[in-house]
């Protein structure tokens, strides 16, 4: 095992959580755009599909917390979800979250999907839209799982919430880029023996400055928040 040095360290990615939530809706367009004029690496969002299989930003499995109504969305279409429209606030396609990041012309989407799914609802429009590039999946083992077996090239982040590395048998199965623990768990030590696995580590959510100092002094190599102009600043080495 051998713990990164932090002489050696690199850049680390700045990723917004749902968007920039503190400022605007998660999971929104306006959420998504501030995070990106915020200089976010990458903006991570919540896929969930509709009544007629359609990718939507959404972390809930109904629209109560956030848009007042109480209905799964999985019985909800499209066309329906026009009718909670509030002002400039909406429930977005995955598509248009794609189309906003690419305008961006740098940064990243990054996909959570909690289960398997939406999976092929959402690699479908990624690959129509020609964004496979422009595209990484998170989640727990089922749904990247389920990613895996539609590309064998998909950039995927392992969630995990256990001290242990994964089994050897599932990162040869899976093959991914990052291991993605809450930030409770990494140490330097775990990023050590991560390294050893060929992995780099992703975290969530880190919202305090002395957090993201810790973490990024660790060697993670990704940190995802949701005050993603305060990382920018720790990451930047910007008071």
């Amino acid at each position: 095992m051998s713990p990164a040095a932090p002489a050696d360290r690199r850049p680390v990615l700045a990723v917004a959580h749902r968007g920039d939530p503190y400022r605007h809706r998660e999971n929104t367009l306006p959420s998504v755009e501030s995070a990106l004029a915020a200089g976010a690496d990458a903006v991570e969002v919540d896929v969930q599909l509709t009544r007629d299989k359609v990718p939507v930003l959404l972390h809930d499995p109904t629209l109560e917390r956030l848009w007042g109504d109480p209905r799964s969305i999985g019985r909800v279409t499209t066309e329906q979800l026009d009718e909670l429209r509030q002002g400039e606030l909406a429930v977005p396609t995955l598509a248009e979250a794609i189309k906003a990041v690419a305008e961006a012309n740098g940064p990243r989407l990054l996909i959570d999907l909690d289960d398997p799914g939406p999976a092929a609802a959402t690699w479908s429009v990624v690959t129509g839209l020609g964004a496979e590039a422009l595209v990484a999946f998170c989640g727990h083992t089922t749904a990247m799982l389920a990613v895996r077996e539609l590309s064998p090239d998909a950039e995927i982040a392992l969630t995990w919430k256990q001290p242990r590395m994964p089994a050897p048998a599932l990162l040869r199965d899976l093959r991914p880029r990052f291991l993605n623990p809450p930030f409770g768990l990494v140490t330097p030590r775990f990023v050590g023996e991560a390294t050893d696995e060929g992995l780099a580590v992703s975290t969530w959510t880190a919202d305090l400055r002395r957090t993201m100092r810790r973490l990024r002094d660790t060697g993670a190599a990704s940190i995802t928040t949701n005050r993603i102009s305060v990382l920018r600043s720790v990451v930047d080495g910007r008071r």
